[in-house]
């Protein structure tokens, strides 16, 4: 995986956040996987997905009284995920759309070669996509999520970098009143662990400086904070992976703010890890240049920005 880099700054601290949504971007027919990039061919390939349409509502089984859902057997809102992808032929083409429609989830998939990016249309996680790609035998960035023209910030990312818990927490924003969020971790204690959007990006204490839970005035009279993310479940190798949605909870609040976990399900004490949330690339906004000198396609970073074998 490779990484955006972004900074977030809140009232009481700056923080530099070098973002863990790695992406890239397409913009061709499937008729014509090698047509060049434009943002008209976007606009066109977004309605050819019906995504707008599609993504006007969540599925009603996302209804879940202002919750987070984790459920496995969950329909997960649909999105547009954008790689880039180190593809060199037709052969290369091939090889990844087939890989991808073998994946549950994946409604449709548009390649790019000229640009090598490729749009995933569908419901699947992203780490099931990615390790998709890797199992090609193919260098994948993920460039951007969410759903094209539709949300000044859509998208969202947060990352731990250890330097003995890992992990990459990403929202997006599936409508205004619903966001998807993925979280994969490792590190972690076996057993539950409390996690939460907390109020600042102040991470001078760590997570002591975070303050409380992220709870905005309309909804101080619920049940529980809305940054409340429940807990996470730890395996005897100290992984964890999360994906699902919350309701009411709007990405562009989020950003700046700050992302914890706790030692166990007590969240009164202070977590044990945090992470700035940053913004993060929705689609078709982190397309990448190529080298006027030898064509050759320039990236955001490298894969030792981020240790990807520890998620």
């Amino acid at each position: 995986m490779a990484f955006l880099r972004s900074v977030a700054t809140t009232a009481t601290a700056v923080a530099a956040v070098p973002a863990a949504f790695a992406f890239s971007s397409l913009s061709s027919s499937p008729s014509s996987s090698s047509s060049s990039s434009s943002s008209s061919s976007f606009s066109r390939s977004s309605d050819r997905f019906g995504l707008l349409k599609t993504l006007a509502t969540p599925p009603s089984v996302l209804h879940m009284d202002h919750k987070l859902s984790s459920q496995p057997d969950a329909v997960l809102p649909e999105l547009l995920t954008e790689y880039m992808v180190d593809m060199k032929c037709e052969g290369c083409v091939n090889a990844v759309k087939n890989k991808l429609h073998e994946i549950n989830g994946v409604k449709n998939v548009e390649v790019d070669l000229s640009n090598q990016v490729v749009r995933i249309l569908g419901s699947t996680p992203v780490k099931t996509m990615t390790e998709a790609l890797e199992q090609t035998g193919r260098k994948a960035r993920l460039i951007g999520q969410g759903i094209p023209e539709d949300f000044l910030i859509s998208a969202a990312v947060s990352e731990f970098k250890g330097p003995d818990i890992f992990g990459v927490v990403r929202l997006a924003q599936v409508n205004m009143e619903l966001a998807r969020i993925e979280a994969n971790f490792s590190g972690l204690s076996p057993g539950k662990h409390g996690w939460s959007i907390n109020e600042f990006g102040d991470l001078t204490r760590g997570a002591a400086s975070t303050g409380k839970i992220f709870n905005p005035i309309n909804e101080e009279n619920s049940k529980e904070p809305l940054g409340d993310l429940g807990t996470l479940e730890a395996n005897e190798n100290g992984d964890a992976f999360y994906t699902g949605v919350k309701e009411k909870l709007r990405v562009a609040d989020l950003i700046g703010r700050s992302m914890v976990v706790y030692a166990t399900e007590d969240k009164t004490k202070h977590g044990i890890t945090a992470a700035v949330i940053a913004r993060s690339a929705g689609v078709g906004e982190n397309y990448k240049k190529l080298c006027t000198c030898d064509g050759t396609t320039i990236w955001d970073a490298t894969d030792k920005d981020f240790v990807s074998s520890k998620v």
